[in-house]
């Protein structure tokens, strides 16, 4: 038989597995009386958790949401960003979903009703660029998704890239999370036009109350109009490609939105940068394709380089007379 404080933390963590336990069931797991478990559920409420009996003799129990977080040593913020954290990457392919989603049942069935509308938020107003893995500042994420969900202005104070503040005035339409980095794509009611903003550069300010109406963009689009923004601003050096291959078979395989223009069925040029020529030429290598560099200088350095590489690569490997 479990000592009492191991036996505690298995009962509370069949209560958290499994949305109803009979007294009997749980009595059989934990190898004690039924009685030793009315004993136990009595200490579990004692702690602070919220667990329901349901009389009879089919009676038993459940942990439910109570009007505060049990106490698991995690405050408001670190259990909605463990909600978030964990649905997103229950959607990413990283091999460990099941586990994630049953984490994610079991934190979200004792959430407060004002913690799940918070995750909640952040989920509905939220697009993923595959493959992100985003921190999360939920003390301005959480303002910005719920003024998004409600169709309310917003108006924050913002760091550009070079220091200086601003105020801007929005109406928030989307988030986006996209590597370390979360944005907001909002329409500027000031500069009358769309704005993409880093959301750890917002300082929200006291909210506005006033409503707009939502702009109706696909979903497809506001990722591609993002990182698009995102990625121009970031270059520091930028070329343009005559790709000899089709528009169709490049964009296949350049998962990043990027401007692509066809310039007839087997070839497609190609605008795009990088704050390191080299990585990027050694990236480019791997479509697979002839390239040609229409402007670019660096890029076309960065090649020559590469091409000298691969040459000594090839010469030391296969010299006459070796064997591989």
């Amino acid at each position: 038989m479990l000592e009492t404080s191991a036996r505690l933390l298995e009962l509370l963590s069949l209560l958290q597995v499994k949305r109803d336990w009979t007294s009997s069931e749980l009595a059989e797991r934990l190898g004690v009386s039924s009685r030793t478990v009315r004993a136990d559920v009595g200490k579990l409420r004692s702690l602070g958790y919220p667990v329901d009996a349901r009389p009879g003799v089919a009676g038993g129990y459940r942990l439910a949401a109570g009007t505060a977080m049990p106490p698991l040593l995690l405050d408001d913020d670190e259990a909605v960003a463990v909600a978030v954290g964990l649905s997103t990457v229950a959607t990413r392919g990283l091999g460990v979903e099941e586990t994630s989603l049953t984490a994610l049942a079991k934190l979200e069935q004792v959430l407060p009703s004002r913690l799940r509308r918070r995750v909640e938020a952040v989920r509905e107003v939220t697009s993923v660029v595959p493959g992100a893995a985003p921190p999360l500042d939920l003390s301005v994420l959480g303002v910005v998704a719920a003024a998004i969900r409600a169709h309310e202005r917003l108006r924050f104070g913002y760091t550009k890239h070079g220091g200086g503040e601003s105020v801007r005035h929005t109406e928030p339409q989307r988030l986006v999370s996209w590597g370390a980095r979360w944005y907001l794509l909002a329409w500027d009611l000031d500069r009358e036009d769309w704005r993409v903003f880093r959301v750890d550069r917002m300082a929200p300010r006291a909210p506005t109350g006033a409503r707009f109406r939502a702009r109706v963009i696909p979903e497809d689009k506001v990722v591609e109009y993002v990182v698009g923004r995102v990625t121009k601003a970031a270059w520091r050096y930028r070329a343009r490609l005559l790709v000899h291959a089709p528009a169709a078979q490049v964009a296949a395989r350049i998962l990043t939105p990027l401007e692509i223009e066809a310039v007839d069925e087997s070839s497609c040029r190609v605008e795009l940068g990088s704050d390191d020529p080299d990585q990027l030429a050694l990236w480019l290598t791997q479509l697979g394709v002839d390239i040609e560099v229409i402007e670019g200088d660096e890029l076309a350095a960065a090649f020559g380089r590469l091409a000298d590489r691969f040459r000594r690569a090839a010469g030391s490997a296969f010299t006459p007379g070796h064997r591989a």
